[in-house]
């Protein structure tokens, strides 16, 4: 088993705070502002570069994990991890909340966005895990609830050249309130094959 190492709630930098943040038994609570979301472009045509993420880096052999929970009720209620080189270059990857069902998916940008989303419903309530792992030109999406087995989300091109961030992410594209707890956020070593 490779070395886990935990990362603190105080070592990362956020893209944009929440409206609230605290500590509590280990565990970081924040609070999205409402119509805060990631996206570029496809489809809605708009963009949007105020999702809340809190970003430490992450370089190529390794993997970073997220793991949260919280009350998923409006649409495109969201949280995961972000991973991010530039405001054009980045993955976001976790559970969002889509025509009612919950679902655990990922949206890749590259000058665009594009969005994949299966249906987890069996999910809700659950404490979800979701798993970036960088490779030389790929990241590797996996995801789990509670201690279940990985589901493989997503195998998308990433430059493993480009210095990276990585960490928890929220935001609510259509309500406030959305508040997420997230648990862990760890850093260790990346996948070493697909299957």
């Amino acid at each position: 088993m490779p070395d886990t190492h935990m990362i603190p709630w105080t070592a990362g930098t956020w893209t944009r705070r929440p409206i609230t943040i605290a500590e509590h038994d280990g565990a970081l609570v924040a609070a999205a502002a409402e119509g805060s979301d990631a996206w570029r472009h496809t489809a809605y045509g708009f963009v949007h570069a105020d999702e809340h993420a809190l970003l430490a880096p992450l370089g190529v052999g390794e993997a970073m994990e997220v793991t949260f929970r919280a009350p998923w009720s409006g649409q495109f209620d969201q949280a995961g991890i972000l991973l991010r080189a530039d405001a054009e270059n980045w993955v976001k990857a976790g559970i969002e909340f889509a025509d009612g069902h919950l679902g655990v998916g990922a949206v890749v940008t590259r000058g665009s966005s594009d969005w994949s989303l299966g249906r987890a419903d069996d999910w809700m309530g659950s404490d979800i895990t979701v798993r970036l792992s960088r490779w030389p030109d790929a990241v590797i999406v996996r995801a789990r609830a509670e201690h279940a087995e990985w589901r493989l989300v997503r195998v998308a091109p990433f430059d493993g050249a480009a210095p990276a961030s990585a960490g928890p992410l929220l935001a609510a594209p259509t309500r406030a309130g959305l508040t997420v707890t997230f648990t862990r956020w760890v850093r260790t070593a990346a996948d070493a094959a697909l299957h």
